[in-house]
């Protein structure tokens, strides 16, 4: 587990928020992305419900809501090289991490809790 860069305040954005219920879920991943681009440590934990923006081919077409997915396949991009993912809630929903489009480490419930701690800064949505 790699921490965001130590020589700034590192930052962890928790998403326990599924992706099309509320703008929540939009919003989380807006802010890493927006606090990336101000040159900020920032790295992601999907959690719980929040594992379900991960599901590959997604279709936001009925709920009004732009699809996640592209927004996702940015962070790299942003300098969020560190995603989380709850191994547990990523099994219960049968989502198979191996083949995303995105670099994600599965973490253990104490793996988590673990992690956490070593962050400056907590962001849970």
């Amino acid at each position: 587990m790699n921490v965001a860069s130590m020589d700034k305040n590192s930052i962890l954005v928790v998403i326990r928020c599924s992706p099309y219920g509320s703008s929540l879920a939009k919003s989380s991943v807006d802010v890493a992305l927006a606090m990336a681009a101000f040159e900020q440590a920032v790295d992601v934990l999907f959690m719980g419900d929040g594992v379900l923006q991960l599901m590959p081919d997604q279709d936001s077409r009925s709920s009004g809501l732009r699809n996640m997915g592209k927004q996702l396949a940015s962070l790299p991009l942003y300098d969020v090289s560190q995603i989380y993912v709850d191994e547990q809630a990523a099994g219960r929903y049968n989502l198979n991490m191996t083949e995303h489009s995105i670099k994600i480490e599965l973490l253990s419930p104490s793996d988590m809790n673990q992690l956490m701690v070593k962050y400056d800064h907590l962001l849970g949505f």
